[in-house]
């Protein structure tokens, strides 16, 4: 079982994220923090897989909290995905900094906060399309000359999805394909460009102006 601890303000969304895990035959939730004290002393106590981490809080906000469980030098970090509201690049560099596995908005969806607990407990990052496609679009690099990395032309369809924000499901409706297919070229594809996860994917992509 993936055991996820939920740290939010607010105990509404607690309540969602719980329903959302809870409904995964290979998820449980073993605790709830309201502030980023509680979220830091459960998190070393509990030792979840992952912890879903709001970033304003009482008390201690959740970069801080995110610092202490997974930033550099702690010895033994945890997974942090921060889960927030507040769509600002600022947050976004400082989670990833601090050793965020992920970043995503609240209204993105059940799909893509499950999809970011499993990333994070394989030792992917996900950060919600909309923010990856943002700060891609502001690669300043020149671009490189052209190579499609031995890419299949089915895979180049995904990785230009990829890089316009798509998520596996919307790509796999988009191309007619199955989501476990959609995968499988995606491994194919991280092998190939030696990339670590999606966004560094979508990275290769708009370098080289595949996307516009």
């Amino acid at each position: 079982m993936i055991r996820v601890l939920i740290a939010d303000d607010q105990a509404m969304v607690r309540t969602g994220f719980g329903m959302i895990i809870g409904a995964q035959p290979d998820m449980t939730v073993v605790g709830e923090a309201a502030d980023g004290v509680a979220a830091v002393e459960l998190a070393r106590r509990l030792r979840p897989d992952v912890v879903l981490l709001d970033i304003r809080m009482p008390r201690l906000d959740g970069l801080e909290a995110l610092r202490l469980l997974a930033g550099s030098g702690v010895a033994d970090p945890v997974r942090v995905v921060v889960v927030t509201t507040f769509d600002l690049d600022e947050y976004v560099h400082t989670a990833l900094s601090n050793g965020a596995c992920g970043f995503l908005l609240k209204d993105s969806g059940p799909a893509l906060l499950i999809e970011a607990v499993r990333a994070a407990v394989s030792g992917d990052a996900l950060i919600s399309p909309s923010i990856t496609v943002r700060l891609l679009e502001h690669l300043s690099a020149p671009a490189p000359a052209h190579d499609d990395a031995a890419l299949s032309p089915r895979e180049l369809d995904v990785v230009k999805l990829v890089a316009r924000g798509l998520t596996n499901a919307e790509i796999a409706a988009r191309l007619f394909i199955a989501v476990g297919t959609v995968k499988t070229h995606l491994a194919s594809v991280q092998t190939k460009l030696t990339a670590r996860n999606r966004v560094e994917i979508a990275a290769w992509a708009w370098e080289r102006r595949l996307v516009g």
